[in-house]
């Protein structure tokens, strides 16, 4: 516990919330979109980290529209579409 950001309980309930959270999101998107990308099925949060979310890649914006262009020689591309892919076409909830 001493390694909480603050000594107000308060605000140390809202950082394990957040924590938890980023935690959860983080278990989803590989249960939902990487399940079969070998090496990224059973990632730590550091490899998933280094791999998928510190993304070299632009944002551009053309004609109203918003592209996301990615770096082609990163290694991690192809599975950085896929999961984008899988994750806009879950189906809405109801």
């Amino acid at each position: 516990l001493r390694n909480l950001p603050s000594k107000d309980w308060t605000v140390n309930q809202g950082w394990v919330l957040a924590a938890n959270l980023g935690h959860d999101l983080d278990c989803w998107l590989r249960l939902l979109t990487l399940h079969d990308q070998p090496g990224l099925d059973r990632a730590e949060p550091d490899t998933m980290r280094y791999r998928l979310y510190h993304l070299p890649a632009r944002l551009a914006a053309h004609a109203r529209r918003r592209h996301l262009r990615i770096e082609r020689t990163w290694p991690w591309a192809q599975a950085f579409v896929l999961a984008w892919q899988r994750l806009t076409n879950l189906p809405a909830l109801t």
